[in-house]
């Protein structure tokens, strides 16, 4: 059962604020919950559960903070539309170290502002073995609740920086760095690459042209239809899969 400063506690979390404060976020759902507590590193810290998630997972809980709540109380903490059956406080991961950029390809993401599109972003970076991403400071919250939903436990495998990212940019000697755009060389005519950052711009202004000018290489996606552009994060998995 939950006591009522409890109740308030976890749903203050829903605002940055709080959970800047508190270096923690809320994980959601079975799958997403159940990824966080397997792997390595990640510190959960609380967990509220439905009976029968709780009896499901025993082995997963020992000597886990585990509170059991009705549905009711799950349903007042929730941050989703449909609460599902359980909630966990987890630790903000530690991204105060630099990232070294060689022999790896890095994600620069530049005002990537709908938390759909950032999740879904992490979620791709992972599929296709890209562990860290840099992102700029308008982009939306990593520890948004529709972020982390959208990771699908990739928030855990993939490292995410705040930064000036025209200052970092320009700290990164010798790197090749690729630019997102309507016009460039053909992804599909490239050969892959070992090393690389590749910018994403926003969803409806692209790559601001501070950004646009520090890049070495532009590159677009050739398309055969009318459409003007493509969603952000579709862009990403297309490149990726033509260029990791």
């Amino acid at each position: 059962m939950l006591v009522k400063s409890k109740l308030k506690y976890i749903q203050s979390l829903g605002q940055k604020k709080f959970r800047k404060e508190e270096g923690l976020f809320i994980a959601e759902g079975p799958k997403l919950v159940k990824e966080l507590l397997e792997e390595e590193g990640v510190n959960v810290k609380e967990i509220y559960a439905l009976k029968d998630w709780i009896d499901e997972n025993k082995e997963l809980l020992i000597s886990r903070d585990v509170t059991e709540i009705s549905a009711f109380e799950l349903e007042k903490i929730s941050l989703l539309a449909t609460p599902n059956k359980v909630l966990a406080l987890v630790k903000q991961f530690d991204n105060t170290s630099s990232i070294t950029t060689k022999g790896k390809i890095t994600l620069v993401l530049d005002d990537i502002q709908d938390p759909g599109n950032l999740g879904t972003i992490i979620r791709i970076g992972d599929w296709f073995g890209v562990n860290q991403l840099v992102c700029s400071h308008g982009c939306a919250d990593v520890y948004n609740a529709k972020v982390i939903q959208s990771t699908m436990g990739s928030i855990a495998r993939v490292r995410v920086i705040y930064t000036d990212i025209s200052e970092w940019l320009k700290s990164q000697n010798n790197i090749t760095v690729y630019a997102s755009s309507l016009e460039g060389k053909n992804i599909a005519d490239m050969q892959k690459i070992k090393e690389g950052i590749i910018i994403i711009g926003n969803e409806s202004k692209g790559i601001s042209p501070e950004l646009f000018a520090l890049a070495n290489e532009k590159i677009t996606i050739s398309k055969k239809g009318k459409a003007e552009s493509l969603n952000a994060a579709v862009a990403c998995g297309i490149i990726l899969s033509h260029l990791s």
